[in-house]
């Protein structure tokens, strides 16, 4: 069979004999060369589908008469954001020669106007490189290894290497634009987004050296993949190190064998995935963790650098499999208990340390019995050391990534050893908001209030509670107490203005945002004030001045999920379509547990649901 190129066509299905297409007309012979063979991907009448692909026939050129197989693609119509991408896809593949990167050359670019057509086809051939895109080799064959993902990681870094070298950066790396060919070679495909690094470009970002700055007059265009697209990228400020992140996440796909939404997410929007790939070990999961660090500035800088590390991570996964071992640990544990226990005796002050020692020891193994016994033992030789048992059961609690029961019971016994830590009331009371434990909120905050009556981080903690609870008016009392008992309490100014937006309050809104305005230094702090000020004049229909003060939001903390949401509904009302979508897809896909925004995207979500049920 051969295809027309037409897709206006009605029955684009041709035999081999026939010269041009039956339906339309046009020819089947594309500038003297070109026969589509097969499409890859369903050809369809669906007007946002601007490219067609195909398998093609290509007789060959004077410059090279070779007749085989190769890919092309065709951008059926457009704006000239897209011809422009088109074009650069092509001249990206014709300056960036890799044997594991597609080929094209200036021949394989050119224009077709089918038969009695208002078309004008923009048509790019490139050699076809045989294999299977890694979304489908992980669907069949499950997740991979550690050393072979070191290995095809290396393979990887060394093509994106040749790219960042011609001073191109791919912006679009996923699975499905990654080949595994049959001799096992890694190839990177689809240039469609690859972007130039030219002073002009660099410019545009505000980059000068280390230092960046805002974009003002210039538009750089965001190319979007959920879930392997960073942040920056997602503003229109992607650099190289863009595509460390989403080859970082390309990785945990590969190793977890668990698309990315799957895979659950903590406060500052990283993924949690370790759990899911049991058989990769520390170094080499701290190393994909920095490719996929929330800043650029946290990921390696280069791909020679990327390169590098790949070189030691063996001997490091080496050492780190033997201290981790049984036998290493008993050997350890061993030498230590036969020098603590030669001086036992002889010293008092040692005996306490070496108590406390092996409590912190036996509490950070989970062994609590034991633990609790050690610091009973040191608490009874010197009362004193009480206060340190506390100390080291209020860090226990404030580790990163520990559960909120484990918290609980760790301020707990911080209290039981220090019962005059107002402190570690407070932050019981609020690790007892999150596991909903009303009755311990209660007891913990009035501890606080009757050790320390004006404790305004106990005001903004119970306010946070009634907050969580909906119910304002309470947290609305707590906070303006946590404000008169302390000027920096400017989260609650923060928290109180968001208040006054939910009942409606908008004028009240605004006076309170500016009030935290004139104190607060904090970027991420300013944001929030920023977008409290956004939402209220969204609300009065003040789209231009909303819109405003969001993107000021969003440039000081780019990670607020309900400043994409309002963001998204603002340029929504001021007509501003293609640009609220791509806030819609941040709203929809990164975490947040605010009433509002699950309020705003159940709305949008409908929408959506009702617009596709009309078609």
């Amino acid at each position: 069979m051969k295809y027309c190129i037409n897709p206006l066509c009605e029955a684009r299905e041709n035999l081999d004999d026939v010269e041009n297409c039956l339906a339309c007309g046009t020819p089947l012979l594309i500038n003297g060369r070109i026969r589509l063979i097969q499409p890859l991907r369903e050809l369809t009448e669906n007007p946002y589908v601007r490219i067609e692909v195909f398998e093609v026939h290509d007789a060959g050129t004077r410059w090279d008469t070779v007749s085989r197989r190769r890919i092309m693609k065709v951008l059926k119509w457009g704006n000239a954001k897209n011809v422009e991408l088109f074009e650069r896809e092509s001249q990206t593949l014709r300056l960036i020669n890799h044997p594991c990167i597609p080929k094209s050359t200036i021949d394989d670019f050119f224009t077709f106007i089918p038969n009695n057509s208002p078309l004008k086809l923009r048509c790019l051939v490139m050699d076809k490189i045989e294999g299977e895109n890694l979304q489908k080799w992980i669907q069949s064959n499950g997740r991979i290894s550690q050393s072979l993902a070191i290995k095809w990681l290396k393979q990887l870094v060394e093509i994106l290497d040749v790219v960042h070298q011609k001073e191109f950066f791919h912006r679009d790396i996923k699975p499905a634009n990654i080949i595994v060919q049959p001799d096992g070679r890694m190839a990177l495909v689809d240039f469609g987004a690859a972007r130039r690094i030219t002073d002009t470009y660099l410019a545009k970002l505000g980059v000068s050296g280390e230092t960046s700055t805002s974009i003002e007059n210039y538009e750089i265009t965001a190319v979007v993949s959920p879930g392997y697209t960073p942040l920056e990228q997602i503003n229109g400020k992607a650099l190289p190190q863009s595509d460390f992140y989403a080859l970082g996440r390309t990785f945990v796909y590969l190793i977890t064998g668990k698309p990315l939404i799957q895979l659950p997410i903590d406060k500052k929007g990283h993924l949690i995935w370790r759990k899911a790939a049991p058989q990769i070990d520390k170094p080499f999961a701290d190393f994909l963790d920095e490719l996929m660090a929330s800043f650029p500035g946290n990921r390696p800088a280069t791909t020679q650098i990327i390169l590098q590390r790949l070189e030691t991570l063996p001997l490091r996964s080496k050492i780190n499999r033997i201290i981790n071992s049984q036998l290493f640990k008993i050997s350890a544990a061993a030498v230590f208990c036969l020098t603590i226990l030669g001086i036992y005796n002889a010293l008092i002050p040692v005996r306490i340390d070496y108590l406390l020692n092996e409590g912190k020891k036996a509490q950070q193994e989970n062994r609590f019995d034991d633990a609790q016994k050690k610091f009973r033992q040191a608490v009874s030789i010197k009362p004193d050391v009480a206060k340190l048992v506390s100390d080291f059961y209020f860090e226990q609690a404030d580790r990163r990534n520990i559960s909120l029961e484990n918290a609980k019971k760790y301020y707990e016994l911080a209290i039981k050893y220090n019962p005059q830590n107002d402190v570690a009331y407070n932050n019981l009371g609020l690790v007892c908001q999150g596991l909903r434990d009303f009755q311990c909120v209660d007891k913990s905050y009035a501890a606080v209030f009757k050790l320390k009556p004006n404790s305004w981080e106990a005001h903004y903690g119970l306010g946070n509670f009634y907050d969580d609870l909906g119910k304002y008016d309470l947290a609305e009392k707590q906070y303006r107490l946590a404000i008169q008992n302390s000027e920096l309490a400017l989260d609650a100014v923060s928290n109180l203005a968001r208040i006054k937006n939910i009942q409606g309050e908008y004028d009240a809104a605004i006076e309170t945002a500016r009030l935290g305005l004139t104190k607060a230094k904090e970027p991420e702090l300013k944001g929030a004030l920023y977008k409290s000020i956004g939402w209220a004049k969204f609300e009065q229909k003040k789209y231009k001045k909303a819109k405003e003060y969001l993107e000021k939001a969003q440039k000081l903390d780019f990670q607020r999920t309900d400043t994409y949401c309002l963001l998204a509904k603002t340029q929504e009302a001021l007509g501003e379509f293609d640009q609220a979508w791509v806030r819609w897809e941040v709203c929809l896909l990164t975490k947040s547990e605010l009433p509002e925004v699950f309020k705003w995207r159940t709305e949008v979500l409908e929408r959506i649901k009702l617009q596709k049920s009309r078609k």
